[in-house]
């Protein structure tokens, strides 16, 4: 049976195995005849199958609930059985859900429609309760309503999936003997989720231990025959993990099965041209892949064939009178792509979709992105992975005026193929799983919105009205500026049935509580949405504490909502309430570890609760995920700064200097300086006079930036030390160092004035004497040293001559009290210069 459930994840039988199947026990049972039909995708026949019938008719009807009732009578089958029978009817169940599953999947993402109806299969006593088909389809949407968020209310043939969830996920204990079971419930699980508003938490708990299910069933991974399944189940993870943003598991399972096909996938440049004249080759950017030393894949029987082109999505050309419809090389045998098979075009999309979830968005991005896309269509070959590279093609080019065109026609083949009926469900099938096709409404709202931006407003709004996507709509209207036309569609809607959703729309349009609360009434108390909006509008109000209630009461019934975490801590901020900030800020970095604003603002809440390692952390986090917010720089500066980390704070300046021109912070200078100059310990201990180097070249970037400012010609003249014990070279810089400070000083208005400000000037002024009679000693040069003393000299004479305009009794006809010292000690070494001048003369 083992065979068989790996030849069901990969959708079909080899030749080999057709034969050995057909000569098995099980082809002859009648879970065989339901493993055919869907091997034939003929999902829809296996509700006509007499004991599927079986199973789902009953006597009597006692119970209320769909879905009590399903799981009752799938329990009961289960139960009942003699124990030659067991296993038997256990592939029956697994088989029943299995194919619920994949017809669901072709009522909403493959096409072409199903046509099941609901009465065929299920006893009328359940259904006679629901007056018209609008009600039943609403009571089974409740009953897929996970962690408070809403199930789209279009979904297709609901039932289907809520089938396959109480085969796969609910009864799953009872279905022992089936090897790949758990494989199958991730598949419902993905499927469920993306349904839903926002991330399930339970589901992705359920995600997590089939996961961690199958990687250790052995039996999957260990012989040669089984790369295909492995490749196809680490990509099927990586994508789980992308979504609920564990990016690095993402990253490791991406690369575990591109280790495992042997691709070597590199983006690179190559001679080309991109338009019709272009006259020259020069340098494009394409995708190279190769295989590893030729490596050819082993059993490619065991992969699935290709799909005839005609049955895959029409791939438009440009049609433009000067860009080529793509790239032409100089050299096009040495980039030539390798004949790939279905495994590893699906590990290149994957590849891609990494790439673009981990990169900004950005022009250079775009480019490399449409490198991957070209590689993939390059070789068209199956309908999920043309359908992802075209979609992902069309939201690359629509911002293109060249490209607009080709978008717009691209984006309608891809939303009008899913009425295609020519195409069987099984070609659209192969490695579906493995590579996140959206849902075909999520195709059309893609559509509406491309119609949007090009100004087709009506066209728009009426594929979001059929859609019944209000969301949507009212955004159009909103940004058409038709606020009242948003209000009506709302209260039509709200006519017909009221749900907590529109209520929520509705308060967004009208900004107003009321409807927030009743949205919350009506959902008895389990609307994450309700609350979530309630406290956007306290915050938006700036009403904080109620709006951290309200952001509490979202976040305890779905804790998956990143959005959600990071308002909550800014409104905690905002409170004063930094614990409760760090702990939504933790959460907002564990579902989003890139997130840098997250990162910065829960160092913020861990400065104010005076966990400053904690924050000097979380700070290197945060600069990891962006490196070029000057805030977070700055704030990694004054932290670095204020726990010791002084190599990293003049690293952080640095920085700073290289984002903001002109940046200065006296303050950090100063603590810098001081530590270096007293040699003070760091945060490991050890004696930061070592970094006197360091701080001399940052120092000599600040002032060659900001040139006016005496404070910090002061600190870069401290670093070379007072003039007493240092190198002639250090002593010269320090008196141009003093001598700049003196002129900032000099150039300040007001100073004059001031007696305590003229203190301070002739307090420089005295220092720059000192130092001059200094490095005058050191000079060979006696007219060099003679120069030096002549400009402390002139210097100080023109203060003392200030001093005596300024400052003197107008009775007595003496200089004031408070600055006669200065004026004496200014002239005692106006005359010691004066000396020391005439000697150097007589020397000459």
């Amino acid at each position: 049976m083992l065979a068989l459930e790996r030849s069901l994840l990969r959708g079909f039988l080899s030749a080999a195995e057709s034969l050995e199947w057909k000569q098995g026990e099980v082809a002859a049972a009648e879970s065989g005849s339901l493993l055919q039909l869907i091997f034939d995708g003929k999902y829809e026949a296996i509700f006509s199958n007499s004991a599927i019938q079986n199973v789902f008719s009953a006597s009597s009807v006692t119970e209320e609930n769909i879905d009590c009732y399903l799981e009752k009578q799938i329990l009961a089958y289960l139960d009942c059985a003699a124990e030659v029978d067991n296993v038997e009817r256990q592939r029956l169940m697994f088989l029943l859900g299995v194919g619920s599953l994949q017809l669901f999947v072709q009522s909403n993402w493959t096409g072409p429609p199903v046509h099941l109806k609901i009465q065929d299969f299920l006893p009328s006593a359940l259904l006679q309760k629901f007056c018209e088909p609008k009600m039943l389809h609403a009571a089974i949407l409740k009953m897929l309503v996970l962690d408070g968020e809403s199930v789209y209310s279009l979904t297709s043939h609901p039932i289907l999936l809520l089938i396959a969830r109480i085969i796969l996920v609910n009864s799953r204990h009872k279905l022992a003997s089936l090897q790949m079971l758990s494989w199958w419930t991730l598949r419902c699980v993905n499927i469920h989720q993306q349904l839903l508003e926002e991330r399930s938490p339970e589901l992705f708990t359920l995600a997590q231990t089939c996961i961690k299910q199958v990687t250790e069933a052995e039996t999957l991974f260990t012989d040669g025959e089984s790369w295909h399944l492995a490749v196809q189940f680490h990509l099927e993870c990586a994508y789980t993990f992308l979504y609920y943003y564990e990016y690095k598991k993402a990253k490791q399972c991406f690369n575990m099965a591109k280790d495992i096909t042997k691709l070597q996938i590199n983006l690179t440049g190559a001679l080309g041209k991109r338009t019709r004249f272009q006259e020259k080759y020069v340098a494009q950017l394409i995708l190279d892949v190769q295989r590893t030393d030729e490596f050819l894949l082993p059993h490619s029987e065991l992969s699935p064939a290709p799909t005839p082109l005609e049955n895959l999505t029409m791939n438009y050309d440009l049609n433009d009178d000067t860009v080529l419809n793509e790239i032409k090389l100089a050299d096009a045998d040495q980039y030539q792509v390798p004949d790939l098979c279905a495994e590893e075009l699906a590990v290149i999309l994957g590849i891609c979709i990494d790439f673009q979830k981990n990169n900004p968005i950005h022009k250079l991005t775009e480019e490399e992105l449409l490198a991957f896309t070209s590689c993939l269509l390059s070789q068209p070959k199956f309908w999920a992975i043309q359908t992802s590279a075209l979609l992902l093609r069309t939201k690359l080019e629509k911002g293109s005026t060249r490209r607009m065109e080709r978008a717009m026609k691209q984006t309608q083949a891809l939303a009008d193929q899913f009425e295609d009926a020519n195409t069987s469900v099984s070609e659209r099938m192969k490695i579906f799983y493995c590579c996140q096709v959206p849902p075909h409404w999520a195709i059309q709202r893609q559509l509406a919105s491309l119609l949007f931006e090009l100004g087709c407003t009506s066209s728009a709004l009426q594929i979001f009205e059929e859609l019944e996507m209000w969301e949507d709509a009212v955004i159009c209207y909103e940004r058409a500026g038709q606020h009242g036309k948003a209000e009506e569609i709302l209260r039509r809607e709200l006519e017909k049935k009221e749900t907590p959703g529109l209520y929520c729309l509705l308060g967004d349009v009208l900004k107003d509580h009321q409807y927030y609360d009743k949205a919350w009434e009506l959902s008895r108390h389990r609307s994450a949405r309700a609350q979530r909006s309630k406290g956007l509008l306290h915050l938006r109000n700036r009403e904080f504490r109620e709006c951290v209630e309200c952001f509490e009461r979202s976040v305890q019934i779905n804790p998956m909502q990143l959005g959600v975490w990071f308002s909550l801590g800014c409104a905690y901020i905002a409170l004063e309430g930094y614990e409760g900030a760090a702990k939504a800020f933790q959460r907002c970095v564990t579902l989003e570890p890139d997130n840098a604003e997250a990162w910065n603002n829960l160092s913020t809440a861990y400065i104010r609760l005076k966990q400053k390692i904690k924050a000097f952390r979380t700070l290197q986090e945060a600069l990891k995920c962006n490196y070029e917010h000057w805030q977070i720089w700055e704030n990694y500066l004054l932290t670095s700064t204020d726990v010791g980390e002084f190599s990293e704070a003049i690293k952080a300046y640095h920085r700073l200097m290289d984002l903001r021109e002109k940046y200065k912070d006296t303050q950090v200078l100063a603590i810098l300086v001081r530590a270096v100059v007293d040699g003070m310990a760091d945060r490991t201990g050890e004696v930061s006079s070592g970094l006197k180097g360091k701080l001399q070249e940052l120092l000599g970037r600040v002032t060659s930036r900001v040139t006016n400012d005496g404070e910090i010609w002061r600190l870069y003249a401290r670093l070379y030390g007072n003039g007493q014990n240092d190198s002639g070279e250090d002593i010269e810089k320090l008196l141009q160092c003093l001598t700049k400070a003196h002129k900032c000083e000099m150039q300040s208005s007001d100073w004059e004035k001031d007696v305590s400000s003229f203190k301070d000037v002739v307090k420089g002024a005295i220092e720059i004497a000192h130092v001059a009679i200094k490095c005058s000693k050191n000079k060979s040069n006696h007219q060099e040293a003679l120069q030096i003393l002549s400009s402390a000299r002139l210097n100080l004479r023109g203060l003392s001559s200030k001093a005596k305009q300024l400052f003197v009794d107008v009775t007595s006809n003496e200089v004031h009290s408070e600055i006669a010292d200065e004026v004496t000690t200014m002239d005692n070494m106006i005359a010691k210069l004066q000396e020391l001048s005439n000697q150097l003369r007589d020397q000459c």
